[in-house]
């Protein structure tokens, strides 16, 4: 079957990426399929810089604002939920633009994911009840017994990976390593046009994080964060929580850290998620690089766009 050939804008955190889709959407009939594991969740807005009501106006807005805080969404669900989505825009005669820097998301795109067993329900609720016995810390132990390769590549505090592995060793009676050993990828069927924001100056991504985490603090992020601690059922472990910025908001609402420390930790996790996704983007070498840092960005975005349309 013939791939389709789809927009992806992609690149560290706070390089424009929203601003530069919404530069296509305004030449072209288009709708935007967000590639971002936070902005899944409802209730969080601000910590996630999740595009402002004028700017989901401007163009249709896909996968944002989808589950609970409370609820997980895997990359299977995303590779699932996006190409349906595709092929609905397409059938609509609009383009579809992936548009978010969860690389995660993309190199399933691009790769394809493994075909292991789904959760099962009452293994988690088992689970769930071990971590609150024994903690990431001892899963991880159990883990190294059951699975020592999938252990040895998972840090000891990454619950939610440990019990995913964990939870597939239960169900299947094999480690999840010998399984992923054992498969064939399916192919995806899109082909991404990538189109990648990087700086040419890192310090200027670094204080443009800086402001933007001010911002979002002057928006009342705090208040966010505190009325999600208000719910019994919203813990640090679950992945909404451990979303860059509101672990530290957490931790600061606890009382664990000080109002300054949370703001420092806060902008050095976001610093470190740039880096960590830059480092990804620049593993794909067919990309087509535009330098954040500069004043016409979207422009130039909008240009690239519509030649490898043309092209392709």
């Amino acid at each position: 079957m013939q791939q389709q050939k789809i927009i992806a804008i992609m690149g560290p955190t706070a390089s424009g990426k929203t601003a530069a889709a919404l530069a296509i959407a305004r030449e072209v009939p288009a709708e935007i399929i967000s590639v971002d594991s936070a902005l899944v969740y409802r209730d969080m807005n601000i910590g996630t810089a999740k595009p402002n009501a004028e700017e989901l106006a401007a163009a249709p807005h896909h996968l944002i604002d989808i589950i609970d805080p409370s609820e997980s969404y895997s990359v299977a669900q995303f590779l699932s939920d996006s190409g349906r989505l595709v092929k609905e825009i397409r059938a609509r005669g609009r383009l579809p633009i992936l548009v978010g820097g969860t690389m995660m998301y993309y190199k399933a795109l691009m790769n394809g994911i493994d075909d292991l067993p789904p959760a099962d329900t009452v293994i988690r609720a088992q689970l769930d009840a071990d971590m609150a016995t024994i903690g990431a810390a001892g899963l991880h132990a159990r883990l190294t017994e059951l699975d020592p390769i999938t252990a040895a590549r998972l840090k000891p505090n990454d619950s939610q990976r440990i019990q995913r592995a964990l939870e597939i060793y239960m169900i299947t009676g094999q480690a999840m390593s010998t399984l992923i050993a054992q498969q064939t990828r399916a192919a995806t069927p899109f082909e991404l046009l990538s189109i990648s924001l990087e700086p040419s100056d890192r310090s200027f991504l670094h204080e443009r994080i800086a402001k933007r985490f001010d911002i979002m603090l002057e928006q009342g992020f705090i208040d966010e964060v505190r009325q999600l601690k208000l719910r019994s059922e919203l813990s640090a472990d679950l992945p909404s929580i451990r979303c860059v910025g509101y672990r530290q908001a957490w931790d600061y609402l606890d009382g664990s850290i000080d109002h300054q420390e949370m703001r420092e930790r806060g902008i050095i996790a976001t610093r470190q998620l740039a880096k960590r996704q830059l480092t990804w983007c620049r593993s794909i070498p067919e990309r087509l690089i535009v330098d954040c840092i500069q004043d016409n960005v979207s422009e130039q975005v909008l240009a690239h766009s519509l030649k490898m349309l043309k092209d392709n």
